[in-house]
């Protein structure tokens, strides 16, 4: 027993071996900090049930793999870490597949589930397909629901409850956004527009003068 109170060795209920601790994964849901099983035998367990769902055995690297680096079984090579995404679900801290064959898995997927990277984005950001997309925009005529500019592609939701608004241009949906989608900011722009921008005012019949309720002050270097 350690001076920490620790056995020094822990029983396999699998392969019955008294081993040491270090044989074990961690575990801290459990009273001894340890996993149930030894290394062995959680492998060979997890192998088995990998079989019984029809799941290929894992590919191991043919050779030994350097420190600071891993090998990515799609592309069956040795990369440094920094190829591999960070991830906190596995033990290396690193994805099985490097940042290349990642980025391909998760396309395929897409195209296969989805039909594609549009379709699971819609799905998965605002929970509607390709087809609400299109009915919501033929809806408003084909163009933005703010402006009215001609094939408009973003979809607009209401951040408090995620429900989809309409679907408008690349600056009204940002407008909105930069304006918090609070009415009051946008009427008191409104306000502000009016009483700054410059004005064609009727002066006489058929005579326009433009006018501004800032005349007298220099215009600005851009200008």
């Amino acid at each position: 027993m350690s001076d920490s109170g620790e056995l020094d060795s822990v029983l396999c209920p699998q392969c019955r071996r008294d081993l040491p601790r270090s044989e074990f994964h961690s575990n801290r849901r459990r009273p001894n900090g340890l996993a149930y099983y030894c290394k062995r035998c959680a492998a060979e367990r997890s192998e088995a049930s990998r079989r019984r769902r029809g799941i290929s055995a894992q590919r191991r690297a043919p050779v030994p793999v350097p420190d600071g680096s891993k090998w990515c079984p799609d592309c069956e090579t040795i990369k440094p870490l920094t190829a591999f995404a960070r991830t906190r679900a596995s033990a290396s801290g690193y994805h099985s597949y490097c940042l290349l064959c990642h980025n391909a898995r998760g396309n395929e997927t897409k195209q296969r589930l989805y039909g594609g990277s549009r379709e699971y984005h819609l799905r998965r950001r605002y929970g509607v397909g390709q087809a609400d997309f299109d009915e919501m925009l033929a809806g408003q005529g084909g163009v933005c629901a703010i402006c009215g500019a001609p094939d408009p592609q973003h979809v607009d939701h209401d951040h408090r409850t995620g429900w989809v608004r309409g679907i408008l241009c690349f600056n009204c949906n940002g407008g909105l956004g930069q304006f918090r989608d609070n009415p009051v900011f946008l009427a008191e722009a409104i306000t502000y527009l009016k009483g700054t921008t410059w004005q064609r005012v009727l002066i006489h019949p058929g005579v326009f003068q433009m006018c501004s309720p800032m005349r007298g002050r220099p215009p600005s270097r851009s200008s």
